[in-house]
């Protein structure tokens, strides 16, 4: 069992932070780079790109947004409780160099991945500006984090109430007209990554985005993960999760990930029928 140590109930109790026992995942973890959990005997197993690890600590976080019924399975463990399973660290980690002037953009859950990818980009030398975004400021996660992990950081929501009234494309369009940016990294909802990676081939800035969201095994076995990349199909848990966000058929992925839709909103209600 890997142990729970740490909870918190984030964004209105919808957003929930884990730190689990997992010495040995703690000790090679590297940025960028996902877990797969399994609740107990009979659940699903969900891929979940790490927020934070402390290899002192021999832990490490996940923060996850409940969004159907293996994620509210997971909402019901407490500290103390544990996953049956936890398996990682897998998946190619961010390739972290000095570049320069970088961006890091996070949408939604998507900050809690690119928050370890900020720090590692600013710890080696870059010049870090971030950018976060939620629909409102009540969803907001991890701004603290993401502030000193950055050089300056831009705060968004879609409704005003928290930081610039609009959307992150925003503020980074702001920045791309008037910084020499070298990169950029992406990551939260899918059309958010789609318009990040439209805008920035406009200025010819490299645009990396990570493809969790599709994920299904996590190890390439089941093929679930196809995506379109460049005209070639890539498997996005084993030759991601992170890809130029240039080449991402965003229209096809979109249309994957509703695949199955129908079915999960099944699921959740009678998960929650039974749990009432």
């Amino acid at each position: 069992m890997f142990k729970i140590v740490k909870r918190e109930e984030m964004s209105e109790g919808n957003v929930i932070l884990n730190e689990i026992e997992a010495p040995l995942i703690a000790g090679k973890a590297k940025p960028g780079q996902f877990v797969i959990l399994k609740a107990n005997e009979t659940g699903e197993r969900i891929p979940l790109t790490m927020a934070e690890t402390d290899p002192k600590r021999g832990t490490i976080t996940i923060i996850y947004q409940v969004v159907g019924k293996s994620t509210a399975l997971f909402k019901t463990l407490q500290v103390g409780d544990g996953y049956q399973d936890v398996i990682g660290p897998l998946g190619k980690p961010t390739h972290l160099e000095k570049l320069g002037k970088v961006v890091c953009v996070g949408g939604g859950t998507g900050i809690a991945v690119i928050h370890p990818i900020t720090r590692g980009l600013k710890e080696i030398g870059n010049h870090v500006i971030g950018i976060i975004g939620a629909r409102t400021k009540d969803l907001l996660i991890l701004e603290d984090k993401m502030k000193a992990a950055s050089h300056e950081l831009h705060v968004c929501t879609d409704d005003g109430t928290y930081g610039h009234h609009g959307f992150v494309t925003d503020v980074l369009k702001a920045v791309l007209e008037k910084e020499d940016v070298k990169l950029v990294v992406a990551i939260g909802p899918v059309p958010m990554m789609k318009f990040v990676s439209k805008m920035t081939a406009d200025y010819d800035v490299k645009t990396l985005v990570s493809l969790n969201p599709i994920m299904v095994d996590g190890t390439g076995m089941c093929g679930g993960c196809r995506v379109t990349v460049g005209g070639v199909t890539k498997f996005a848990c084993v030759d991601g999760p992170e890809f130029d966000g240039h080449q991402v058929d965003y229209d096809e992925l979109m249309l994957r990930l509703q695949a199955y839709c129908e079915d999960e909103k099944q699921c959740y209600e009678e998960f929650c029928v039974l749990e009432s």
